[in-house]
């Protein structure tokens, strides 16, 4: 266990004297060509720029995104953005005991809780085929690389069991527009809403730094989970074709627009709950966090964060208290 302060709460001139993990190193030289080594580098709780302006040349030889450097320095604040000026910086020796695995973010959910709540969602699947189709999936390697995966590199879900939090969410939420619109089928929806993403677990590695695989780059995770699916498909005789093309359609949809890289958009009201369930479930995440590890010093609003196009604002409400009082007003 690190004995450090969390990078997330660390203000402008704290002393950093903590063991970070690099999550991006670039050598790059200034107008007046002066070479500096810029990096980012982070804990479980943040990542935080990092320019190296002197004594960086063992690092910039040996050092690549995963590995795990000692830092001395101070957090300063540049353009309205916290950063560590680094004093001095060095490869981690085998005997300071630190693992990349020690700064990988997790979630905050119980993981075994977690496992408990989705084999109950596999084993409410009534219809035969898609049962047999998921538990056949989600068994062995697969099924532990799925428990353990990120939903994403950094935007939402972005930690260690994320995408298994991640699929539950949009379980829930799924089986409430199942309450809503009893039309819907359910064992279809619920299927692709647990098989939607299954192709991240190719697409990204999560081993040291969360990054995305070359297969992952060339290929992406929508088309690693069409293959699969359609593979495993194919050894079930009797599959019905036009159950899996509806389920196949979820999974091609389910980022909703092609420009979203999704190669068509939903067309049947199935697809739609997923789409929207996937939107809710990884927006709300992604604001949350964001909100947490990006709040500027002396501010309740965040830096300007480019995949939301916009701040954003942490507020001081008391929940309970005041809705009480609320409702009694109002009733």
């Amino acid at each position: 266990m690190l004995n450090q302060a969390d990078l997330n709460t660390l203000v402008k001139n704290d002393q950093v004297d903590h063991f970070l993990v690099i999550r991006k190193i670039e050598l790059r030289t200034t107008r007046a060509g002066k070479d500096f080594l810029s990096m980012e580098l982070g804990d479980k709780s943040a990542t935080l720029n990092a320019n190296v302006w002197d004594s960086f040349t063992e690092i910039a030889a040996g050092g690549k995104i995963g590995d795990v450097i000692k830092v001395l320095g101070t957090i300063e604040e540049y353009q309205g953005n916290l950063q560590i000026r680094v004093a001095s910086v060095k490869l981690a020796r085998p005997s300071d005991n630190v693992s990349p695995r020690d700064f990988l973010p997790e979630s905050k959910r119980n993981l075994e809780q977690m496992k408990k709540e989705f084999d109950q969602k596999i084993k409410s699947i009534t219809n035969d085929f898609l049962g047999k189709l998921i538990k056949q999936i989600f068994s062995g390697e697969t099924y532990e690389k799925f428990c353990n995966a990120p939903a994403g590199k950094s935007w939402h879900h972005a930690y260690v069991h994320g995408l298994l939090e991640h699929t539950l969410e949009i379980i829930k939420i799924c089986e409430l527009m199942c309450e809503f619109h009893p039309e819907l089928n359910r064992d279809l929806l619920i299927s692709g809403a647990m098989l939607h993403d299954i192709g991240k677990i190719e697409e990204l590695s999560f081993d040291s730094v969360f990054e995305y695989t070359d297969k992952g780059k060339l290929v992406g995770h929508i088309v690693i989970a069409f293959n699969l699916v359609s593979d495993e498909i194919n050894n079930i005789p009797g599959f019905p074709i036009e159950m899996k093309n509806n389920l196949l359609h979820l999974i091609l949809s389910h980022q909703g627009k092609l420009e979203h890289a999704s190669p068509v958009v939903p067309k049947t009201a199935e697809a739609i709950a997923l789409y929207q369930a996937d939107e809710l479930s990884a927006k709300v995440n992604a604001y949350k966090n964001a909100i947490d590890s990006e709040i500027r010093a002396d501010s309740n609003w965040t830096r300007y964060i480019p995949l939301a196009d916009t701040d954003l604002h942490k507020h001081d409400i008391s929940n309970r208290s005041e809705n009480k009082s609320n409702k009694t007003l109002f009733e």
